[in-house]
């Protein structure tokens, strides 16, 4: 697969918004305007039952997504995200539209903003925190992810999502609710609570 000839670590930096809906249907969207395939978005989505979707532009890019974490379908559609205040997001992906604005900084967004990010974004710091984390929050910032790969989370800063308009195919999948139980793509989850965490994440390819 074309995504798998890429090999060391590998950077995306960017957005990853979490967000539950009262339909029961899961989202997490990520936004990369620096990635080593260039600016690009893609989609991860788990319905009421379960069942696990990648939205992804390009061959490369799902191939990629799909060799570092598991779906039961992988679709490949146009998609796009715009924010032009920074606040609100507006995301196309296949049959899926969100539209949703992101609020203040909760305590843990002030926190993680006061971490210098060069040192919020080195994999061994982050890793220094995985223990910590998990004992608060009950999220990893490190792990094994598919194909023997491991994966850091260099978070460095949140913001909570006060609202959201989400269509699949044209019909409401209802509004905001906390994101449960967990999404199952990989060795960890987003957190509950809806919102936008400023992200950097590095993906070792053996």
């Amino acid at each position: 697969m074309a995504g798998t000839e890429l090999t060391g670590r590998l950077r995306f930096d960017g957005w990853i918004a979490g967000l539950g809906t009262t339909s029961g249907t899961r989202v997490v969207v990520g936004h990369w305007p620096r990635s080593p395939f260039g600016p690009v978005s893609d989609v991860m989505l788990q319905r009421p039952d379960g069942h696990r979707l990648l939205l992804a532009p390009r061959p490369e890019v799902a191939d990629f997504i799909a060799s570092t974490y598991v779906f039961d379908e992988v679709r490949l559609v146009d998609v796009a995200v715009d924010r032009p205040d920074g606040a609100t997001w507006a995301v196309t992906a296949g049959p899926l539209r969100l539209a949703f604005r992101t609020g203040r900084r909760p305590p843990l967004g002030r926190l993680l903003r006061a971490v210098p990010a060069r040192l919020a974004r080195w994999p061994p710091w982050i890793g220094l925190l995985d223990r910590p984390a998990r004992a608060l929050t009950g999220l990893r910032t490190t792990g094994s992810a598919g194909s023997g790969r491991t994966e850091w989370y260099g978070v460095q800063d949140l913001h909570a999502v006060t609202g959201l308009r989400a269509t699949w195919d044209g019909a409401s999948l209802g509004a905001l609710a906390p994101v449960r139980p967990p999404v199952t793509f990989g060795f960890g989850s987003v957190p509950p609570r809806p919102g936008v965490v400023r992200v950097t994440t590095t993906v070792l390819v053996p």
